[in-house]
């Protein structure tokens, strides 16, 4: 039992929020790579990706894992993001680092999707049972190079977006 559900149950709860996750980051990128600002969807990609974390170490273990510590470092990466965004309200060089830090969550999460569809979806498995072979290696290389342009694209349009504040007559 794991907050008063069955594990199996606790196990959906926390492949559902991961989905809404994925969900909201590619909202969140779209946006980026538009140059649009959603509070709403950053919002919402931000508190699930938190509730990723936190309902991942709720599963019962006895060492830590891989997943743990990608839990750890997808914890800080969300709390610059936070930071950049509601403490220095993305001015200056915050708004880029704000970008860097949700590519990078969203990258960490869809990282950790792939290894549990590695280990969970029985043709992969074959594929790739211990996690060390090409065709995982090869899907995880392709998911870096996605979130590597998409990211390179995004940080661009910010800065861009930084610079035309820069430009602006002041009052």
């Amino acid at each position: 039992m794991v907050l008063g559900m069955s594990l199996s149950t606790f196990t959906m709860l926390h492949v559902v929020i991961c989905l809404l996750a994925l969900g909201a980051g590619f909202a969140v990128l779209r946006d980026m790579l538009r140059s649009v600002d959603k509070k709403g969807s950053a919002i919402v990609f931000l508190v699930l990706s938190f509730l990723i974390s936190v309902t991942g170490f709720l599963f019962p273990f006895s060492q830590l894992l891989p997943g743990h510590i990608i839990g750890i470092i997808l914890l800080a990466v969300l709390t610059v993001a936070l930071a950049a965004h509601d403490l220095f309200k993305l001015k200056g060089i915050w708004r880029p680092v704000y970008v860097i830090a949700m590519v990078a969550g969203f990258y960490l999460n869809a990282f950790v999707t792939v290894f549990q569809m590695f280990l969970k979806i029985g043709a992969l498995h074959d594929l790739a049972p211990t996690g060390s072979e090409p065709p995982f290696a090869a899907a995880q290389g392709v998911l870096l190079i996605a979130f590597g342009v998409a990211g390179t694209r995004a940080v661009k349009n910010s800065i861009r977006r930084w610079h035309k504040t820069l430009e602006q007559p002041r009052p």
